[in-house]
């Protein structure tokens, strides 16, 4: 099965979920540079889904810069060197963000969705240079809960294998709807959906893709709404996840995942992208 094919029936799988790819696409085209748009902390939901009979937009200017193979990275310590340029910090989603404890994951492990659905860690797998996650919040305050914010990014050895990681995510969610992250935190109901380059109004990474479901926690409670957000340039791999509060708008969490994103894509593109002109 080819990785085309792989996204075809996730895609099949998660129509239900288009009315929040379109928003998600519009606010990414906004926020492409890195920075956030304006007034988009409170941007309302489609109140209906996206037609489903056109993915493309052939009149969108593509964001997507050419890749600079020469630049890409051999080593797992040249890999280390590009995360630390991509990842970002608590500043790249605004006033209110803080660093959790632990900040970081181990640089050595990698997260593996066992055949039950529960997530378990192991070694990198031969195609992945280096890996990093940094854990952010929004501590409790002004009627809502606290919200939970992850950062990964992922060096992969080439191109292809970080679209293939992609397609496997995809196919996690058909297998897997409902996720136990650890004991007493789960993931519920996710859909997923995939955005090539030029489709759904991908005009800003090669691929792109997207979860949607809950979060239920015996720390935080629950159900709470749930978002990931994953991006490829070149070998590389940025994505988000955010874990919702009550009292906190689904609209303002959405925001803070693609303004995050947007971030690290951007940041990847301008280190590994050809130079223009």
């Amino acid at each position: 099965m080819t990785r085309r094919h792989v996204a075809l029936r996730a895609y099949d799988g998660a129509a239900a979920g288009l009315f929040f790819v379109a928003a998600m696409a519009a606010m990414v085209g906004c926020t492409a540079d890195g920075t956030a748009g304006s007034g988009a902390t409170s941007r309302a939901p489609a109140a209906s889904p996206a037609p489903a009979a056109s993915t493309t937009a052939p009149s969108a200017v593509s964001l997507v810069p050419e890749l600079d193979e020469s630049k890409q990275p051999k080593t797992a310590a040249e890999a280390r060197e590009l995360l630390a340029r991509i990842l970002i910090t608590e500043d790249a989603f605004g006033p209110g963000v803080v660093r959790s404890t632990p900040f970081e994951s181990s640089s050595g492990r990698w997260p593996v969705l066992d055949e039950g659905c529960v997530w378990q860690t192991a070694d990198l797998p031969q195609d992945v240079l280096a890996t990093n996650t940094r854990y952010f919040q929004i501590p409790a305050a002004d009627g809502h809960g606290r919200v939970r914010l992850n950062a990964t990014v992922t060096v992969h050895r080439n191109r292809a294998e970080s679209g293939w990681e992609t397609a496997r995510a995809m196919e996690e969610v058909l297998r897997c709807p409902d996720q136990k992250l650890r004991e007493g935190e789960q993931l519920r109901g996710l859909l997923g959906n995939a955005m090539y380059q030029g489709e759904q109004l991908n005009n800003w990474s090669e691929d792109a893709f997207n979860e949607i479901g809950t979060y239920v926690s015996e720390q935080d409670g629950g159900p709470h709404r749930y978002f990931w957000y994953q991006a490829q340039f070149g070998p590389v791999t940025v994505a988000i996840a955010g874990k919702g509060a009550e009292g906190f708008k689904d609209e303002t969490l959405t925001q803070l995942v693609v303004q995050g994103n947007s971030r690290m894509i951007a940041q990847a593109k301008q280190v590994l992208g050809k130079a223009a002109g």
